[in-house]
Protein backbone atom coordinates (compact mmCIF):
# COMPACT_ATOMS: atom_id res chain seq x y z
CA UNK A 1 0.00 0.00 0.00
CA UNK A 2 1.25 3.44 -0.83
CA UNK A 3 1.68 5.91 1.68
CA UNK A 4 -0.50 9.02 1.65
CA UNK A 5 1.08 11.38 3.64
CA UNK A 6 4.12 10.83 1.32
CA UNK A 7 5.74 13.02 -0.96
CA UNK A 8 5.89 11.82 -4.64
CA UNK A 9 7.38 13.41 -7.68
CA UNK A 10 5.33 12.92 -10.96
CA UNK A 11 6.57 15.50 -13.27
CA UNK A 12 9.78 15.99 -14.76
CA UNK A 13 10.53 18.68 -17.32
CA UNK A 14 14.04 19.27 -18.48
CA UNK A 15 15.65 21.39 -20.98
CA UNK A 16 19.67 21.96 -22.29
CA UNK A 17 21.76 21.02 -24.93
CA UNK A 18 20.53 17.84 -25.31
CA UNK A 19 16.84 19.10 -26.16
CA UNK A 20 13.50 19.64 -24.94
CA UNK A 21 12.90 16.60 -23.12
CA UNK A 22 14.24 13.72 -21.24
CA UNK A 23 14.89 11.59 -23.78
CA UNK A 24 18.30 13.67 -25.23
CA UNK A 25 19.53 13.70 -21.56
CA UNK A 26 19.20 9.99 -21.17
CA UNK A 27 21.27 9.22 -24.51
CA UNK A 28 24.34 11.78 -23.82
CA UNK A 29 24.55 9.87 -20.60
CA UNK A 30 24.75 6.69 -21.63
CA UNK A 31 27.34 8.08 -24.41
CA UNK A 32 29.39 9.99 -21.74
CA UNK A 33 28.38 12.83 -24.15
CA UNK A 34 28.86 16.55 -23.09
CA UNK A 35 26.57 18.45 -26.53
CA UNK A 36 29.06 21.07 -26.43
CA UNK A 37 28.96 23.68 -29.48
CA UNK A 38 30.71 26.79 -29.75
CA UNK A 39 29.12 30.12 -28.24
CA UNK A 40 26.79 31.97 -30.75
CA UNK A 41 27.78 35.59 -30.38
CA UNK A 42 30.40 37.60 -28.97
CA UNK A 43 28.37 40.15 -27.18
CA UNK A 44 30.20 42.64 -25.30
CA UNK A 45 33.83 40.62 -25.76
CA UNK A 46 33.88 41.20 -29.54
CA UNK A 47 33.51 43.88 -32.04
CA UNK A 48 29.82 43.51 -34.21
CA UNK A 49 29.87 40.59 -37.01
CA UNK A 50 32.27 39.02 -35.95
CA UNK A 51 32.26 35.46 -36.62
CA UNK A 52 31.10 32.83 -33.28
CA UNK A 53 33.71 32.62 -30.78
CA UNK A 54 36.19 34.36 -32.73
CA UNK A 55 38.07 36.58 -29.76
CA UNK A 56 37.61 34.02 -27.49
CA UNK A 57 40.37 31.74 -25.48
CA UNK A 58 39.56 28.38 -26.27
CA UNK A 59 38.66 27.49 -22.57
CA UNK A 60 35.80 29.82 -23.08
CA UNK A 61 34.53 29.35 -26.35
CA UNK A 62 32.89 25.99 -25.85
CA UNK A 63 29.37 25.67 -23.57
CA UNK A 64 26.39 23.48 -24.16
CA UNK A 65 23.40 25.87 -25.60
CA UNK A 66 20.20 25.80 -25.72
CA UNK A 67 19.00 25.81 -29.40
CA UNK A 68 16.37 28.10 -29.49
CA UNK A 69 14.35 25.93 -32.12
CA UNK A 70 13.44 23.28 -29.19
CA UNK A 71 11.59 26.18 -26.84
CA UNK A 72 9.29 27.05 -29.54
CA UNK A 73 6.95 23.81 -29.60
CA UNK A 74 5.87 24.84 -26.03
CA UNK A 75 6.55 28.50 -25.98
CA UNK A 76 5.53 31.40 -28.80
CA UNK A 77 8.07 33.44 -30.24
CA UNK A 78 5.82 36.37 -29.49
CA UNK A 79 5.55 35.41 -25.86
CA UNK A 80 9.37 34.34 -25.81
CA UNK A 81 10.14 38.06 -26.88
CA UNK A 82 8.75 39.33 -23.33
CA UNK A 83 10.89 37.01 -21.58
CA UNK A 84 14.65 36.48 -20.20
CA UNK A 85 16.23 34.05 -21.72
CA UNK A 86 16.77 32.06 -18.50
CA UNK A 87 12.18 32.77 -17.97
CA UNK A 88 12.07 31.06 -21.30
CA UNK A 89 14.24 27.77 -20.37
CA UNK A 90 11.86 28.16 -17.08
CA UNK A 91 8.43 28.10 -18.78
CA UNK A 92 8.96 25.15 -21.40
CA UNK A 93 10.88 22.84 -18.55
CA UNK A 94 7.11 23.68 -16.24
CA UNK A 95 5.21 23.18 -19.18
CA UNK A 96 6.90 20.16 -19.66
CA UNK A 97 6.81 18.71 -16.36
CA UNK A 98 2.89 19.67 -16.09
CA UNK A 99 2.58 17.72 -18.84
CA UNK A 100 4.32 14.63 -17.61
CA UNK A 101 2.21 14.68 -14.59
CA UNK A 102 -0.82 14.95 -16.32
CA UNK A 103 -1.87 18.54 -15.82
CA UNK A 104 -2.99 21.49 -17.20
CA UNK A 105 -0.86 24.43 -17.86
CA UNK A 106 -2.19 27.30 -20.23
CA UNK A 107 -0.56 28.03 -23.73
CA UNK A 108 0.32 31.67 -24.25
CA UNK A 109 -3.01 32.35 -26.07
CA UNK A 110 -4.99 31.37 -22.52
CA UNK A 111 -5.60 33.29 -19.36
CA UNK A 112 -4.96 31.27 -16.05
CA UNK A 113 -8.66 30.13 -14.49
CA UNK A 114 -8.44 29.93 -10.68
CA UNK A 115 -8.63 27.28 -9.40
CA UNK A 116 -6.28 23.92 -7.68
CA UNK A 117 -3.72 25.36 -9.28
CA UNK A 118 -3.44 28.34 -7.76
CA UNK A 119 -2.47 27.28 -4.82
CA UNK A 120 1.08 25.64 -6.26
CA UNK A 121 4.10 27.36 -4.53
CA UNK A 122 6.90 27.72 -7.19
CA UNK A 123 10.54 27.15 -5.84
CA UNK A 124 13.36 27.67 -8.39
CA UNK A 125 17.48 28.05 -7.80
CA UNK A 126 19.83 29.84 -9.95
CA UNK A 127 23.60 30.40 -9.77
CA UNK A 128 23.87 33.86 -12.15
CA UNK A 129 20.19 34.56 -12.99
CA UNK A 130 19.41 36.37 -16.38
CA UNK A 131 22.75 37.46 -17.22
CA UNK A 132 22.63 38.35 -20.60
CA UNK A 133 19.40 40.86 -19.73
CA UNK A 134 21.15 42.25 -16.55
CA UNK A 135 24.82 42.78 -18.88
CA UNK A 136 22.02 44.54 -21.46
CA UNK A 137 20.63 46.81 -19.04
CA UNK A 138 23.93 47.61 -17.60
CA UNK A 139 24.94 48.77 -20.67
CA UNK A 140 22.08 50.83 -21.66
CA UNK A 141 22.46 52.98 -17.77
CA UNK A 142 26.40 52.73 -18.25
CA UNK A 143 27.14 54.02 -22.14
CA UNK A 144 23.50 55.96 -22.58
CA UNK A 145 22.82 57.41 -19.20
CA UNK A 146 20.11 56.08 -16.57
CA UNK A 147 17.56 57.51 -18.81
CA UNK A 148 17.64 54.80 -21.59
CA UNK A 149 17.48 52.42 -18.81
CA UNK A 150 14.86 49.86 -20.48
CA UNK A 151 11.76 48.75 -18.07
CA UNK A 152 11.71 45.69 -19.41
CA UNK A 153 15.39 44.49 -19.06
CA UNK A 154 14.86 45.56 -15.81
CA UNK A 155 11.85 43.33 -15.16
CA UNK A 156 13.79 40.10 -16.25
CA UNK A 157 17.21 41.41 -14.43
CA UNK A 158 16.06 39.79 -11.38
CA UNK A 159 17.21 36.42 -10.13
CA UNK A 160 13.44 35.38 -9.46
CA UNK A 161 12.45 36.40 -12.86
CA UNK A 162 11.84 32.78 -14.12
CA UNK A 163 9.93 32.24 -11.28
CA UNK A 164 7.71 34.39 -11.45
CA UNK A 165 7.33 33.86 -15.20
CA UNK A 166 6.08 30.16 -14.16
CA UNK A 167 3.67 31.54 -11.74
CA UNK A 168 2.10 34.25 -14.33
CA UNK A 169 1.74 31.90 -16.97
CA UNK A 170 0.19 29.22 -15.28
CA UNK A 171 -1.83 31.04 -12.50
CA UNK A 172 -0.02 29.72 -9.43
CA UNK A 173 -0.40 32.08 -6.37
CA UNK A 174 0.74 29.62 -3.64
CA UNK A 175 4.72 30.45 -1.93
CA UNK A 176 7.59 31.80 -4.55
CA UNK A 177 10.35 31.42 -3.91
CA UNK A 178 14.17 31.29 -5.41
CA UNK A 179 17.51 30.45 -4.06
CA UNK A 180 20.83 31.64 -4.76
CA UNK A 181 22.94 29.20 -3.36
CA UNK A 182 25.03 27.90 -6.11
CA UNK A 183 25.71 24.45 -6.58
CA UNK A 184 23.39 23.49 -3.45
CA UNK A 185 20.81 25.59 -5.23
CA UNK A 186 19.00 22.65 -6.88
CA UNK A 187 18.67 20.18 -3.51
CA UNK A 188 17.36 23.60 -1.36
CA UNK A 189 14.31 24.20 -4.19
CA UNK A 190 13.56 20.81 -3.72
CA UNK A 191 13.42 19.85 -0.12
CA UNK A 192 12.05 23.39 0.50
CA UNK A 193 8.95 21.96 -2.13
CA UNK A 194 8.67 18.28 -0.26
CA UNK A 195 8.44 20.67 3.37
CA UNK A 196 5.42 22.69 2.14
CA UNK A 197 3.53 20.10 0.87
CA UNK A 198 4.44 17.98 4.22
CA UNK A 199 3.35 20.81 6.27
CA UNK A 200 0.18 21.05 4.19
CA UNK A 201 0.51 24.27 3.37
CA UNK A 202 0.49 23.32 -0.46
CA UNK A 203 -1.33 20.41 -2.22
CA UNK A 204 1.54 20.53 -5.25
CA UNK A 205 4.45 22.45 -5.95
CA UNK A 206 7.34 22.96 -8.60
CA UNK A 207 10.50 23.10 -7.89
CA UNK A 208 13.65 22.94 -9.95
CA UNK A 209 16.92 25.31 -11.27
CA UNK A 210 17.89 27.22 -14.14
CA UNK A 211 20.98 28.90 -15.42
CA UNK A 212 22.07 30.21 -19.24
CA UNK A 213 25.68 30.72 -20.81
CA UNK A 214 26.95 33.95 -21.95
CA UNK A 215 30.52 35.05 -23.19
CA UNK A 216 30.68 37.74 -20.37
CA UNK A 217 30.18 34.87 -17.75
CA UNK A 218 32.45 31.92 -19.59
CA UNK A 219 35.24 34.62 -19.25
CA UNK A 220 34.62 35.62 -15.73
CA UNK A 221 34.85 31.99 -14.84
CA UNK A 222 37.68 31.61 -16.59
CA UNK A 223 39.28 34.58 -14.88
CA UNK A 224 38.68 32.59 -11.75
CA UNK A 225 40.41 29.77 -13.55
CA UNK A 226 36.91 27.63 -13.13
CA UNK A 227 36.70 26.39 -16.31
CA UNK A 228 38.44 22.65 -18.08
CA UNK A 229 41.03 23.92 -20.40
CA UNK A 230 41.55 23.03 -23.73
CA UNK A 231 44.31 24.10 -25.69
CA UNK A 232 42.78 24.11 -29.36
CA UNK A 233 40.09 26.19 -30.42
CA UNK A 234 38.53 23.84 -32.46
CA UNK A 235 38.45 20.95 -29.93
CA UNK A 236 35.82 20.86 -27.36
CA UNK A 237 36.87 20.58 -23.13
CA UNK A 238 36.33 17.67 -21.06
CA UNK A 239 35.80 17.76 -17.18
CA UNK A 240 37.09 14.76 -15.34
CA UNK A 241 35.48 14.22 -12.15
CA UNK A 242 36.88 12.55 -9.60
CA UNK A 243 40.30 12.76 -11.58
CA UNK A 244 43.70 13.11 -10.46
CA UNK A 245 44.51 15.58 -13.36
CA UNK A 246 40.79 17.31 -12.93
CA UNK A 247 41.67 21.07 -13.48
CA UNK A 248 37.87 22.46 -13.73
CA UNK A 249 34.51 22.25 -15.16
CA UNK A 250 32.48 22.27 -18.25
CA UNK A 251 29.52 25.09 -18.48
CA UNK A 252 25.67 24.31 -19.62
CA UNK A 253 22.72 25.87 -19.61
CA UNK A 254 19.25 25.06 -19.35
CA UNK A 255 16.65 24.07 -16.76
CA UNK A 256 15.06 21.03 -14.82
CA UNK A 257 11.37 21.19 -13.21
CA UNK A 258 9.77 18.76 -11.11
CA UNK A 259 6.19 18.62 -10.41
CA UNK A 260 6.17 17.22 -6.33
CA UNK A 261 2.62 16.79 -4.65
CA UNK A 262 0.92 15.06 -1.66
CA UNK A 263 0.58 10.94 -2.50
CA UNK A 264 -3.48 11.43 -0.94
CA UNK A 265 -4.30 14.13 -3.90
CA UNK A 266 -2.13 12.43 -6.94
CA UNK A 267 -3.79 9.25 -6.19
CA UNK A 268 -7.18 10.81 -6.21
CA UNK A 269 -6.58 11.81 -9.62
CA UNK A 270 -4.69 8.86 -11.02
CA UNK A 271 -1.36 10.04 -11.37
CA UNK A 272 1.85 7.53 -11.50
CA UNK A 273 5.12 8.55 -9.49
CA UNK A 274 8.61 8.61 -10.53
CA UNK A 275 9.46 8.89 -7.44
CA UNK A 276 9.32 9.72 -3.69
CA UNK A 277 10.79 11.95 -1.75
CA UNK A 278 12.24 9.98 1.21
CA UNK A 279 14.50 12.84 3.02
CA UNK A 280 16.74 15.69 2.51
CA UNK A 281 18.54 18.67 4.23
CA UNK A 282 21.85 20.77 4.24
CA UNK A 283 24.40 21.76 6.51
CA UNK A 284 27.02 24.54 6.47
CA UNK A 285 31.27 24.27 5.59
CA UNK A 286 32.86 27.18 7.99
CA UNK A 287 36.30 27.11 6.49
CA UNK A 288 35.17 27.69 2.87
CA UNK A 289 35.54 31.42 1.16
CA UNK A 290 32.54 33.60 -0.22
CA UNK A 291 33.80 32.49 -3.47
CA UNK A 292 35.54 29.71 -3.28
CA UNK A 293 35.61 26.30 -1.67
CA UNK A 294 36.74 25.10 1.59
CA UNK A 295 37.99 21.93 3.69
CA UNK A 296 35.25 20.80 6.34
CA UNK A 297 34.08 17.73 3.77
CA UNK A 298 34.42 15.54 6.55
CA UNK A 299 32.28 17.36 8.78
CA UNK A 300 29.58 17.44 6.19
CA UNK A 301 29.79 14.17 5.78
CA UNK A 302 29.06 13.53 9.65
CA UNK A 303 26.15 16.12 9.04
CA UNK A 304 24.96 13.74 5.91
CA UNK A 305 25.26 10.53 8.14
CA UNK A 306 22.86 12.21 11.15
CA UNK A 307 21.06 13.24 8.69
CA UNK A 308 20.38 10.58 7.22
CA UNK A 309 19.82 8.90 10.37
CA UNK A 310 16.90 11.34 11.40
CA UNK A 311 14.77 10.44 8.50
CA UNK A 312 15.19 7.16 9.04
CA UNK A 313 17.29 6.08 5.62
CA UNK A 314 19.88 3.46 6.16
CA UNK A 315 22.78 3.17 4.16
CA UNK A 316 22.92 0.44 2.80
CA UNK A 317 19.48 0.71 1.05
CA UNK A 318 20.98 3.73 -1.17
CA UNK A 319 21.81 1.89 -4.17
CA UNK A 320 23.44 5.05 -5.83
CA UNK A 321 24.92 8.62 -5.09
CA UNK A 322 24.42 11.18 -7.86
CA UNK A 323 26.79 13.63 -7.04
CA UNK A 324 27.96 16.88 -7.69
CA UNK A 325 31.22 16.72 -8.78
CA UNK A 326 32.17 18.50 -11.92
CA UNK A 327 35.66 18.56 -12.18
CA UNK A 328 36.70 21.22 -10.30
CA UNK A 329 39.64 20.69 -7.61
CA UNK A 330 38.46 21.92 -4.88
CA UNK A 331 34.63 21.34 -5.55
CA UNK A 332 35.61 17.18 -5.76
CA UNK A 333 37.73 17.36 -2.90
CA UNK A 334 34.60 18.32 -0.76
CA UNK A 335 31.98 15.92 -2.02
CA UNK A 336 34.64 12.67 -2.43
CA UNK A 337 35.60 13.59 1.18
CA UNK A 338 31.83 13.81 3.26
CA UNK A 339 31.52 10.46 1.39
CA UNK A 340 33.60 9.06 2.38
CA UNK A 341 32.74 10.45 6.33
CA UNK A 342 29.45 9.66 5.46
CA UNK A 343 29.88 5.61 5.13
CA UNK A 344 33.12 5.49 7.71
CA UNK A 345 34.61 2.95 6.43
CA UNK A 346 32.02 1.11 4.81
CA UNK A 347 31.72 0.52 0.79
CA UNK A 348 30.16 3.21 -1.14
CA UNK A 349 27.32 2.98 -3.65
CA UNK A 350 28.56 3.37 -7.29
CA UNK A 351 28.81 7.37 -7.80
CA UNK A 352 27.76 8.91 -10.96
CA UNK A 353 28.81 12.50 -11.94
CA UNK A 354 25.92 13.68 -14.36
CA UNK A 355 27.56 17.29 -14.45
CA UNK A 356 30.73 15.58 -16.47
CA UNK A 357 27.94 15.38 -19.24
CA UNK A 358 25.48 18.26 -18.80
CA UNK A 359 27.93 21.16 -17.28
CA UNK A 360 27.86 22.89 -14.01
CA UNK A 361 25.12 25.05 -14.42
CA UNK A 362 22.36 22.71 -16.82
CA UNK A 363 19.47 21.94 -14.67
CA UNK A 364 21.46 20.09 -11.90
CA UNK A 365 21.50 16.13 -11.45
CA UNK A 366 18.11 16.15 -10.87
CA UNK A 367 16.63 14.83 -13.90
CA UNK A 368 20.14 12.28 -14.38
CA UNK A 369 18.90 10.52 -10.75
CA UNK A 370 15.24 10.46 -12.04
CA UNK A 371 16.13 8.46 -14.94
CA UNK A 372 18.61 6.61 -12.85
CA UNK A 373 15.58 5.51 -10.97
CA UNK A 374 13.92 4.60 -14.34
CA UNK A 375 16.33 2.40 -15.18
CA UNK A 376 18.82 4.61 -17.25
CA UNK A 377 22.31 3.60 -18.04
CA UNK A 378 25.38 5.82 -17.73
CA UNK A 379 28.22 5.53 -19.65
CA UNK A 380 31.93 5.85 -18.16
CA UNK A 381 32.30 9.23 -16.12
CA UNK A 382 33.94 11.87 -18.54
CA UNK A 383 37.38 12.08 -18.64
CA UNK A 384 38.26 9.75 -15.53
CA UNK A 385 41.34 7.15 -16.06
CA UNK A 386 43.73 8.10 -13.35
CA UNK A 387 42.39 7.77 -9.53
CA UNK A 388 43.54 10.45 -7.04
CA UNK A 389 44.97 9.73 -4.27
CA UNK A 390 43.79 11.87 -1.75
CA UNK A 391 40.09 11.76 -2.92
CA UNK A 392 40.08 8.08 -2.59
CA UNK A 393 37.52 7.34 -4.93
CA UNK A 394 36.76 5.88 -8.18
CA UNK A 395 33.59 6.61 -9.95
CA UNK A 396 31.07 4.54 -12.63
CA UNK A 397 33.04 2.96 -14.89
CA UNK A 398 30.25 2.58 -17.30
CA UNK A 399 27.62 -0.13 -17.97
CA UNK A 400 24.65 -1.06 -15.92
CA UNK A 401 24.75 -1.27 -11.84
CA UNK A 402 25.75 -3.99 -9.80
CA UNK A 403 22.13 -4.31 -8.43
CA UNK A 404 18.90 -2.40 -9.18
CA UNK A 405 18.63 1.32 -8.85
CA UNK A 406 15.89 1.77 -5.90
CA UNK A 407 16.99 4.70 -3.85
CA UNK A 408 19.36 7.42 -5.01
CA UNK A 409 21.05 10.40 -2.56
CA UNK A 410 21.80 13.17 -4.26
CA UNK A 411 24.47 15.48 -2.78
CA UNK A 412 25.73 19.10 -3.53
CA UNK A 413 28.47 20.71 -1.97
CA UNK A 414 28.50 24.12 -2.73
CA UNK A 415 31.32 27.49 -3.38
CA UNK A 416 31.15 29.51 -0.76
CA UNK A 417 30.20 26.20 2.08
CA UNK A 418 26.20 25.26 1.16
CA UNK A 419 25.89 22.08 1.14
CA UNK A 420 22.48 20.12 0.24
CA UNK A 421 21.34 16.16 0.36
CA UNK A 422 18.51 14.48 -0.32
CA UNK A 423 17.06 10.79 -1.36
CA UNK A 424 14.77 9.72 -3.39
CA UNK A 425 12.88 6.22 -4.36
CA UNK A 426 11.51 4.44 -7.26
CA UNK A 427 7.83 4.81 -7.36
CA UNK A 428 5.75 4.74 -4.28
CA UNK A 429 7.12 3.92 -0.88
CA UNK A 430 5.85 0.98 0.84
Amino acid sequence: MSNPAAVWITGLGTVGAWGAGREGLRACLAESRAPLSPLAECGALGAPGQPAGQRLPPAVRWAGRVDPAVLRPWLSPAAARRMSVPSRFAVVAARLAAADAGLPFPTDAESPVPGAESKTAIFVATSFGPSSVTEGLLEQILLQGPEAASPFLFSESVANAPAAQIARLSGAQGPNLTFTARQAGPLAALCQAAGEIRRGRSPRALAGAVDEVTPLLQTLLDRFRALAPTEDPDVPPVARPFDRRRRGFLTGEGATVLVLEAAASALARGARPLATWLGGGGAFDPSARASGWGRGGAALGRALRRGLERAGIDRASIDLVVANASGARGGDRVEAALLRAAWDGDVLPPVVAPRGVTGELAGSPLPAALLALEGAVFGATPGFTEEDPELGLIPHRGGPFPRPVRRVLLTAPAVGGGFGWAVLEAGASR
